[in-house]
């Protein structure tokens, strides 16, 4: 990893500004403050320190720097969340070629992301005009408000080869750059047209809101039924979900997505108050767009088609979601009906009915195994799904439960599967293991764990040189290390006194920044001063001699064993009036 590329990402991207795109944030005491995006709250907890470049909420312990946070809000790993940042900052990562055409791509994308948006209020002023009164007349028999219709920045394209061809040319575009956004398109003879035409538009945006394809339902008579944007620059749409923009922040407090495939199905459902649910563009549910939606919740319910081909999709995708580790349900609409028509007739209580009665994804998996599948095709599938999970710690959850649902004996599954059988309980009394040192924090919380005296003595004690770093140095001279016990606390103390404290969000492991911005977020509310700091200070200090004290005596002590197996006498009165010494200066100073 290009830890310089890391350093200059985090000097040129302002978190305040990243989160603001997510967050309402407002200052409050030289911090600013919002809602927390990562669980379910009415009153603000997430502090955003734009000066030290760090997020942290008090609710949920949810915490980072700006790459943290983009790439949690956005489903992303680390090295996604880098790439897409210094590509918004202009700045090269020196593993990835260096390319002479960044810059002008760079533009150039910029000009797609501005010619969509014009190109959506070119539709949605169609909307509104004699023009657009048949897709008008589409929504409100569907029964689509207008509050809806306003929050999808739904529009229309008039049944003309070249409306939108001409607005985009009194704008300044040229039809080449319509045709390479995947605006307009071109025929084998060179002639250059509106792609949608005629249709009631459906505007796709990426997180932050931007419009960057279009998907377009015919109201007449015509085929395709639905067009949709090709890939292009700005767009991929095996990764991009419809109305995810909108979903996130129930999704983030609900901590559930309802995905769904159509698009009048999700505009249907947030009409209906589902305001957690987004859509699949026009494929299958890709390893992409599950990632993306798994960074705001922790488990998807699917909505499908209760026809073969909706079962067969729901299989694919369930499978697909629980590889990933997150939990799933599927829905089935009854024959006939699909989500959209099922709330229009129904209401929520029909939708209810269904989302009540839903199997969770590894028993509907199962379920359709056992009906639809030969005896070898289920083993194979079963050994396929633990093969390909993201997470191979997953296996000890799924094994057994494949087993048991699918009727395979677990034995001799887990030999085929080439998965090792958990130890077996003897029913005898455990064996005396060594100590171990405890584990400082846990992976995936926010804070330290506590597991023992050692640990939080260690947490303590290190607390002030975090709040306090101006006294690093004296603590170096005085021998702090002595104080410190356990192993990461030590490897932590390294990291304080050799890295520039700017550079040091950037060294440490995940669960040692969350220790530090706890620190630090804690200091602002508690900050020591006059004689309360200095207090602090001859404590630590006087911990510090009494560090010194012990490891001399620890020193000692075994000096004196030595001596005692190689029988030098002298040494062993020397050694015996040391600890002495030692032990009489330990009491006249308590």
């Amino acid at each position: 990893m290009d830890r310089s590329a890391v350093e200059a990402v985090k000097a040129r991207i302002s978190i305040k500004e990243i989160v603001s795109r997510y967050v309402d944030l407002k200052p409050v005491s030289g911090r600013w403050v919002g809602l927390c995006p990562f669980h379910q709250e009415k009153t603000a907890s997430m502090s955003v320190n734009d000066e030290e470049g760090f997020f942290y909420c008090f609710g949920c312990q949810a915490s980072g720097d700006v790459l943290d946070f983009h790439g949690r809000i956005n489903g992303l790993e680390f090295r996604e969340s880098l790439e897409q940042l210094a590509a918004e900052a202009g700045i090269e990562l020196s593993s990835v070629p260096h390319d002479p055409h960044a810059a002008q791509r760079k533009a150039r994308n910029r000009m797609f992301i501005e010619m969509h948006a014009e190109a959506s209020s070119f539709f949605q002023r169609n909307l509104k005009m004699a023009a657009g009164d048949v897709a008008l007349r589409y929504l409100h028999d569907r029964g689509t408000t207008r509050d809806v219709i306003e929050k999808f920045g739904l529009g229309y394209s008039p049944d003309d080869w070249h409306g939108l061809d001409n607005y985009l040319k009194s704008k300044g575009r040229n039809q080449e750059d319509g045709v390479e956004a995947g605006l307009l398109s071109s025929n084998d003879k060179g002639n250059v047209y509106d792609r949608f035409r005629g249709r009631l538009i459906f505007p796709i945006q990426d997180l932050s809101g931007k419009v960057i394809a279009f998907g377009g339902r015919i109201i007449t008579d015509g085929e395709p039924k639905y067009l949709n944007s090709s890939d292009t620059p700005i767009y991929k749409k095996g990764e991009h979900l419809y109305g995810l923009n909108l979903a996130r922040s129930t999704m983030t407090r609900s901590k559930r997505a309802i995905l769904t495939e159509g698009y009048m199905d999700v505009i249907t459902l947030h009409q209906f108050g589902y305001t957690d649910s987004c859509g699949v563009l026009g494929t299958a549910l890709t390893s992409d767009q599950v990632k993306r939606v798994a960074g705001f919740c922790s488990r998807i319910d699917l909505i499908f088609d209760g026809d073969e081909a909706g079962r067969k999709a729901a299989l694919k995708s369930s499978r697909m979601i629980l590889q990933h580790g997150v939990a799933c349900n599927v829905i089935l609409m009854p024959d006939g009906e699909d989500v959209d028509s099922l709330l229009q007739e129904q209401g929520t209580e029909g939708l209810e009915q269904c989302m009540n009665a839903a199997p969770d994804g590894l028993q509907f998996c199962m379920n359709t195994l056992r009906a639809s599948f030969a005896p070898r095709d289920i083993v194979a599938w079963a050994k396929n799904f633990l093969s390909e999970l993201s997470d191979p710690s997953l296996r000890a959850y799924y094994l057994p439960r494949l087993a048991s649902g699918l009727g395979l004996s677990e034995v001799d599954f887990r030999r085929d599967a080439g998965v090792s059988a958990p130890p077996r309980n003897t029913h005898q009394p455990p064996r005396q293991q060594p100590k171990r040192q405890p584990e400082p924090m846990q992976a995936n919380q926010g804070g330290p764990l506590s597991t023992g005296k050692d640990d939080k003595d260690d947490r303590y004690f290190l607390k002030f040189p975090i709040q306090y770093p101006d006294y690093i140095p004296a603590l170096v001279e005085k021998g702090f290390a002595n104080i410190l016990v356990t192993e990461w606390a030590k490897a932590f103390w390294e990291k304080l006194i050799n890295t520039q404290h700017g550079q040091l969000l950037g060294m440490l492991n995940p669960q040692e920044k969350s220790y530090y911005i706890r620190c630090r977020e804690e200091m602002r509310d508690s900050i020591l001063t006059g004689h309360a700091l200095l207090d602090e200070w001859k404590h630590i200090c006087n911990k510090i001699a009494d560090g010194q004290q012990k490891q001399s005596r620890r020193q000692l002590k075994q000096a004196l064993h030595e001596a005692q197996l190689s029988g030098d006498q002298q040494r062993i009165n020397d050694c015996f009036r040391a600890l002495e010494e030692s032990l009489r200066r330990d009491d006249e100073q308590h």
